[in-house]
């Protein structure tokens, strides 16, 4: 399952991410090369991907599969992403992509990323990911009983 976010979910996209989903997060940027409601259209048919959207005038247009969401509370936003598509959360997929740029982690030896993380963080982790495309280094920290925990919460576990 392939979501394209639009720009009012930012935390959306993260979290679907953070949860193993592949999200892309859809900018109206000059730079990004999304110029506006059309482009997000086609990108969507172009990949497959179900839009998630807070803009009520997306639904007149065609889209793959276009979805309102309703809230403005990430929690709520969640269930209701979760409760359309009877998704279920998959521990195994949790931090396995790069929140971001969207990309499938790879786990990479301790000993390639000396010089990209903090000298405590290499003395004290020993698994590290990395993402391929923009270079960013992953590993288990406290930040993941954190996380777990919110998602209980969010999710109604």
């Amino acid at each position: 399952m392939k979501f394209l976010v639009d720009f009012m979910l930012g935390r959306l996209n993260r979290w679907l991410r953070i949860m193993g989903y592949d999200c892309l997060y859809f900018r109206r940027d000059p730079f990004s090369g999304f110029k506006g409601k059309k482009d997000l259209i086609y990108q969507s048919l172009k990949e497959g991907r179900i839009i998630l959207s807070r803009d009520t005038t997306l639904s007149k247009k065609k889209a793959l599969k276009l979805i309102i969401i309703k809230s403005d509370f990430l929690s709520e936003q969640l269930n209701q992403v979760f409760k359309i598509f009877n998704l279920k959360l998959d521990k195994s997929k949790v931090f396995s992509r790069c929140i971001i740029c969207n990309t499938l982690l790879t786990i990479i030896d301790k000993q390639k990323i000396r010089d990209k993380v903090p000298e405590y963080v290499y003395q004290t982790q020993n698994s590290f990911s990395l993402c391929l495309f923009c270079q960013k280094v992953y590993w288990k920290g406290t930040h993941e009983k954190l996380v777990e925990k919110e998602l209980k919460k969010m999710l109604s576990l």
